[in-house]
């Protein structure tokens, strides 16, 4: 690769943990930030010593200069930026969930078929150093076959902005969603669930969600092996946490109970303590620092990042993978009907809740990409 994929980041909140990395990776360079509110846009860009500075993201689009854009915004805006950054024929990274709705996940699909452009959605857990060491371990036949999974997600969201006040928690589901379909090596096919629990009258009317607590059962494509998945965002009392557990033939990975308590692999009557590795070997030497330290310290917290305990040291990795992508011309490892799937399993999960637990199938996006080649 001769020419540097030139990289703009919009919402600069969680966002600005990217920065350093997209600067100091030997493919990217950082052309540009955006960020409604100029004081904050001002503070950051002159900070890590940005030169392209926008508050309005349309703006940024029309800038042709500007390769790739890597969307941090709030989850409403998600589909909306996403699809215009492809249609202004610019690749796009995009933290998750990739939208709220199928109708959106459908038309994203359909814009990077008729944009050519690559696109990838930026899920941590499947970058954590847990996750890379637990794919390890069912690449290399410890674990054996796969026989079943499960993933959790329990987070408290009181404090955060207004937009998440009563989001259903299926729609937030892909950090406990990710792990086991990508350790399965399967897209989801349906999914049943039943919402338990009731949060307050004031948290409900947001959304019209009533429950506390989601829990879903999903079938996979071709395959035997089936998974669990539970949600929590409010008013439901546990620690947090973002854990998968798999279950195999000849081992089990079970992720650590409380928070420091210590994963665990049981082989046989005696369960044995995981050592997790990093994996920051696995980069480029510029960026491999930015696994076990970034923007976010304990002067500096963002609640996505401190509560995240950093995200497994999954955001080189995440950036990494982008920028290869594009400079390989192919696909991403989170390309868009991954992402449509992941995402949607949360969203039907919530349509079966709401159904009395009702089976939802999940959309079919291959078929959808398939409708006609891409444009150049």
């Amino acid at each position: 690769m001769t020419q540097k994929v030139r990289v703009a980041i919009a919402g600069l909140g969680f966002g600005a943990e990217f920065i350093p990395i997209y600067q100091a990776h030997p493919d990217a360079e950082l052309a540009a930030v955006c960020q409604r509110t100029e004081t904050a846009l001002t503070q950051v860009a002159d900070h890590f010593g940005v030169p392209g500075r926008f508050t309005d993201f349309d703006a940024m689009l029309r800038d042709p200069g500007i390769d790739a854009v890597h969307i941090n915004t709030p989850i409403p805006q998600h589909a909306e930026h996403t699809v215009a950054a492809l249609r202004a024929g610019k690749h796009v990274a995009c933290t998750v969930p990739m939208a709220t709705t199928l109708d959106e996940c459908r038309e994203i699909v359909a814009a990077v078929r008729e944009s050519g452009k690559k696109y990838m959605m930026m899920e941590t857990v499947v970058y954590s150093r847990e996750f890379l060491h637990v794919r390890d371990l069912v690449v290399n036949g410890t674990i054996g076959r796969v026989q079943f999974l499960r993933g959790a997600h329990y987070q408290e969201m009181a404090g955060w902005p207004g937009y998440w006040e009563g989001l259903p928690p299926m729609h937030y589901a892909t950090h406990a969603v990710s792990p086991v379909l990508s350790l399965a090596g399967a897209l989801a096919e349906s999914v049943v669930c039943i919402g338990s629990g009731r949060i307050s009258p004031e948290l409900t009317e947001k959304y019209g969600s009533p429950f506390a607590v989601e829990s879903a059962l999903i079938t996979l494509r071709n395959t035997p092996v089936g998974a669990e998945i539970a949600r929590s965002l409010f008013e439901t009392a546990r620690e947090y946490v973002e854990s998968f557990t798999v279950f195999g033939s000849r081992a089990t990975f079970e992720w650590e109970q409380t928070q420091g308590s210590g994963h665990v692999l049981h082989t046989g009557e005696v369960p044995k303590s995981v050592t997790i590795p990093d994996f920051a070997d696995r980069l480029p030497p510029q960026i491999a620092p930015f696994t076990t330290h970034g923007v976010y310290d304990d002067d500096n917290g963002h609640l996505s990042f401190v509560q995240g305990g950093g995200h497994g040291g999954s955001h080189p990795h995440l950036a990494h993978e982008f920028i290869r992508c594009i400079a390989e011309d192919r696909a991403s490892a989170i390309d868009e009907v991954t992402a449509a799937n992941w995402t949607s399993v949360g969203i039907c999960a919530h349509v079966s809740a709401m159904d009395g637990g009702a089976r939802v199938a999940i959309p079919d996006y291959e078929e959808l990409r398939a409708q006609g080649p891409a444009a150049n």
